[in-house]
């Protein structure tokens, strides 16, 4: 019989994108469980969503931190005493030391919002109608030391309309956002995802999962 994977989700903020991955999990009934949530902003609204879903919460506050590297240190402890198979960034706004990336090395994932390799960083969706670029959109991928480069697991796109403003157009990313993230989890949690000379591939399964 196959052990339950474990997911720890970290977040900063309103965690939309973990509510996604907490739904999709109980209403498609995964082989896993979400043992703790983890925020480094105590005033994350993300906490009160994963209370409600009877998941366990812990702060770790970056403020105050002497340094990144202590800070990863700290969290690296209290996602450890939880011993995941994955760890999830969900909105999660801090840029991670390479000690840390290294240590959960082909099991930890992140959502970024722009067609990686295109827009990395931040203000995606702004830099996406400044350049004029006919489609845009959103990628899973796995953590490396290098940002936003890390193998893809999943993307999505979506079309840049000649009226879009950058709010309009993050609302359909997200939309899609919430849509791939569960999907890649999921893929993980099943044991679907291998990483092959830096690119991911997906297994075959089940035919009654709905996967892609």
């Amino acid at each position: 019989m196959r052990a339950m994977k474990k997911i720890v989700i970290l977040i900063s903020g309103r965690g939309s994108n973990m509510e996604a991955i907490l739904e999709t999990a109980r209403r498609e009934k995964w082989d896993s469980s979400v043992v703790a949530v983890i925020s480094n902003r105590p005033d994350a609204k993300g906490l009160e969503v994963a209370a409600r879903y009877g998941v366990p919460t812990a702060v770790v506050a970056s403020r105050g931190s002497a340094d990144r590297a202590s800070f990863d240190a700290a969290l690296q402890r209290e996602i450890d005493r939880h011993a995941p198979d994955l760890v999830v960034l969900a909105g999660f706004m801090r840029i991670l030391t390479p000690a840390f990336v290294a240590h959960y090395e082909g099991r930890l994932l992140n959502i970024h919002p722009s067609l990686l390799p295109a827009f990395t960083g931040l203000d995606t969706h702004a830099r996406a109608i400044a350049a004029g670029v006919r489609f845009h959109g959103a990628t899973v991928h796995f953590v490396t030391a290098e940002l936003d480069v890390g193998p893809i697991v999943d993307q999505a796109v979506v079309p840049v309309l000649p009226d879009d403003s950058e709010q309009t157009l993050a609302r359909r990313v997200l939309e899609q956002e919430h849509r791939i993230y569960p999907r890649a989890v999921r893929h993980f949690v099943e044991g679907r995802l291998r990483i092959v000379q830096g690119r991911v591939m997906l297994a075959p399964g089940a035919a009654n999962t709905g996967s892609a």
